[in-house]
């Protein structure tokens, strides 16, 4: 180092135990096997989750969910889409959903 410079250490963050589990969050286009009845209707996507809405108004979500943003009611993480069970629980159906970057925002109709 010269006079008047600053090192900069770097230090690599370790991940708290509830994310110890793989993820596998791509930063580019990927195919997903849905089953067939499900009819997509709308698509967001945020930093590092997905959701879409069926055209029957239920709310898939999938991704990172350290923040609650996939809407199950914890802060797991999937790979695979999990219908957001609240909503069918108290007959709401999802018309349109934005994902931003730690979040999820959706409309309903009773």
């Amino acid at each position: 180092l010269f006079p008047g410079d600053t090192e900069v250490t770097l230090r690599q963050e370790q991940p708290a135990a509830e994310d110890t589990a793989f993820i596998s969050i791509q930063a580019f286009p990927a195919l997903l096997d849905l089953p067939q009845e499900l009819e997509v209707g709308e698509v967001s996507c945020g930093s590092r989750h997905t959701a879409i809405i069926t055209r029957g108004g239920e709310l898939y979500t999938w991704g990172w969910g350290k923040y609650g943003q996939l809407g199950h009611g914890d802060n797991a993480s999937s790979d695979q889409p999990r219908c957001v069970q609240y909503l069918l629980a108290t007959g709401l159906q999802a018309q349109e959903v934005v994902c931003g970057p730690w979040t999820t925002y959706i409309c309903v109709l009773e």
